[in-house]
């Protein structure tokens, strides 16, 4: 059994800087890919950073120059370090994971089998 459990949500100012945090949890097998969505109210969830075993990323254009996504093998987990935040990245930020190879680009939900419960970002004007 595979659990994710995100960190580090909360509420910035725009312009600010948060990390989000995603333990990983169980036996994921050691060829994995893994990605961050967000889901804003009202709207549906989108794809936001990914990356895989090989250590390709791929980002939103929304998110490009301002994301970062990490992983840390050692202590399993996945990071994502957002930065220049803006009031449209508010949402609920979920963290997802995969195992095996990543065919395509990683930032669609059909791509992950494995999701976390979400931590909330608010970013105020």
């Amino acid at each position: 059994q595979v659990q994710l459990v995100e960190f580090g949500g909360g509420s910035v100012q725009a312009g600010g800087s948060l990390r989000l945090d995603c333990a990983v949890f169980g036996d994921l097998d050691s060829r994995n890919y893994m990605g961050w969505f967000r889901q804003a109210p009202g709207k549906e969830r989108e794809g936001v950073a990914t990356i895989d075993g090989d250590g390709i990323k791929n980002y939103a254009e929304s998110v490009k120059g301002r994301f970062t996504v990490s992983k840390d093998n050692t202590k399993h987990t996945l990071v994502l370090q957002m930065n220049i935040l803006k009031p449209e990245d508010t949402a609920m930020y979920y963290c997802a994971a995969n195992t095996g190879r990543r065919w395509g680009l990683g930032l669609q939900e059909s791509e992950y089998y494995y999701w976390g419960q979400g931590t909330l970002v608010n970013v105020s004007s």
